[in-house]
């Protein structure tokens, strides 16, 4: 139930509060007054999209606050809603009781709040979908159809796993021959992660000790001499050439001992320059570079580095795993195939005789309904069925598993007056006597629902005693439900527990929209002033 309703910045409307009470709630005024607004921010509040020039000149942003209250599993709930629409960046926040929240969290509640009855309903009305909705609406245990929807899925779902299975399959089928010859190419050669780096680093290694061993012998080839006298043969002759020069001539002494000195330091290089330089490396070196060759050969017949020709052996592991394993995979799936198709099928039976019950039931209780409307009391509604294959049979080489499952849907025919033929609603029907097919409809819908039911001139189009049989109709659907009703008949707004005047007043040079609850007096004034009366 809508209690409270507060609009501001809004098209024309300034600032709008409206209380509205149980039964039926009459907006009336004259065309253009601005009714069509609040029904504009109702709808925005519960998630409709609203255009940034609706927001009021003036006014940097539109506010819509609701409060609805309904049964709870803990009794009466109060629901406040409130939407705001920025007129700079034209986005909008939802809030809900107070805090900030979602489009779709909001649009998810607005079946259990409002049902709105108009024009564009009427279209719906029209739609093959949305009678068949109205049918399943009807039955006793909407379950089966959410089991039949439920299975249908997973069927799709097992049957795009076996198509695209067998699409593999057929490709790596194609390709095998080849990944086989590169499996044994790649084993042969055997690579692993991160060797050709430790192959390289071990050969750099290599190259360094075999630099330094070169070195160490053309040092001792100085220090000893090849062909010609060493560097320690030179310093021998030296030194007894100068001992002989000392003897004779001291200043020669102190070179003498500078020469010894030299010689011992000369000893000990040579006997560094014989020791061999060592290496740590574990590898060969003829081994080594055989295996960096091999690895190089790979690379170039694969073209790929070897981390790729890695992660291709691991790939080509597991497409041959795959083509190996994949009978049994696609024979799992063809059972589970079978076994879906064979359980929808059962299930469609179930949902189709309970369709074609509920479908009688529907039907009967709409032309009850429309018999109370001003239709003949002999109005005809009957369901037409349209069988749908929505799964082929299923077969092996010798066998069907299972038949085709076939769905029944089903359309409204009617026939409003004796002696005619039944056809569909679009072809026949005047937008008076949809009108009051759709109020027959949420009739038929309303009696386990507590959602306000909004009815936007769902009497255009009817008049004198059928008028009063749609008043008769909303009046005792009020007493049920909350009604929220536009109407230009004052047959129908006289039936009002509470009745709201919408006007359009001029200030200077703004226009606003203005919606007031009227006392007896003034409703009387109205209904007079609806009926054609002058003041």
């Amino acid at each position: 139930m809508l209690e409270y309703l507060r609009i501001r910045g809004l098209a024309l409307i300034d600032d709008m509060e409206l209380e509205f009470g149980d039964g039926m709630n009459v907006l009336t005024g004259e065309t253009g007054a601005g009714k069509s607004f609040i029904l504009k921010a109702i709808n925005f509040v519960l998630g409709d999209r609203l255009a940034t020039d609706m927001v009021r000149p003036g006014r940097d942003k539109a506010q819509v606050e609701a409060l609805f209250t309904r049964q709870g599993t803990q009794g009466e709930e109060e629901i406040v809603l409130r939407r705001e629409l920025s007129a700079a960046s034209g986005r909008s926040h939802f809030f809900l009781n107070g805090s900030l929240t979602s489009q779709d969290a909001v649009r998810a509640l607005r079946p259990a709040l409002l049902f709105h009855v108009s024009q564009h309903g009427q279209q719906r009305l029209l739609q093959t979908s949305y009678q068949a909705s109205l049918i399943d609406a009807f039955l006793p245990d909407p379950s089966v159809v959410e089991r039949k929807d439920a299975l249908l899925r997973e069927l799709k779902d097992v049957s795009e796993q076996k198509r695209a299975l067998l699409e593999r399959m057929e490709s790596l089928s194609e390709k095998r021959e080849l990944l086989e010859m590169q499996q044994k190419e790649i084993e042969r050669v055997a690579p692993e992660e991160g060797e050709e780096e430790r192959l390289e680093k071990a050969r750099a290694e290599l190259k360094s000790v075999e630099r330094l061993r070169s070195r160490y012998e053309q040092g001792l080839e100085l220090m000893l001499g090849g062909e010609n006298a060493g560097m320690a043969a030179m310093l021998g002759e030296l030194e007894r050439l100068l001992h002989e020069l000392a003897q004779d001539d001291e200043s020669f002494t102190p070179s003498l001992e500078a020469l010894l000195n030299f010689q011992e330091e000369a000893r000990e290089l040579t006997r560094r320059f014989r020791g061999t330089p060592s290496s740590d490396c574990e590898y060969d070196p003829d081994e080594l570079e055989a295996r960096l060759y091999e690895l190089s050969q790979l690379k170039r017949r694969m073209r790929r580095t070897i981390p790729e020709i890695l992660r291709l052996r691991d790939e080509i592991t597991e497409n041959l795993s795959f083509l190996d394993a994949c009978g049994l995979d696609l024979h799992r799936l063809e059972k589970q195939e079978r076994e879906l198709s064979k359980k929808l099928h059962v299930t469609l039976e179930e949902c189709n005789e309970k369709r074609r019950n509920a479908a009688t039931r529907f039907c009967a209780a709409l032309e009850k309904e429309l018999a109370g409307l001003g239709f003949s009391d002999r109005v005809h509604v009957e369901p037409d069925c349209s069988p749908h294959e929505v799964w082929p049979q299923v077969e092996d080489k010798v066998k069907v598993i299972c038949p085709a499952c076939v769905e029944d849907r089903y359309r409204l025919l009617w026939a409003p007056n004796p002696g005619q033929r039944s056809q569909p609603l679009d072809k026949i029907a005047s937008g008076g006597e949809l009108s009051r097919f759709l109020l027959a409809v949420v009739g038929v819908q309303s009696a386990n629902e507590d959602a306000t039911l909004v009815f936007d001139e769902v009497d255009a189009g009817v008049g004198g005693v059928t008028l009063n049989r749609v008043s008769d109709r909303l009046h005792d659907l009020a007493s049920r439900r909350q009604l929220l009703v536009i109407t230009h008949w004052p047959q129908l707004a006289a039936r009002a527990a509470q009745h709201f005047q919408v006007s359009k007043e001029v200030r200077g040079d703004e226009t606003f929209t203005l919606c007031r609850p009227l006392d007896d007096k003034a409703r009387e004034a109205e209904l007079r002033r609806m009926a054609g009366e002058e003041s």
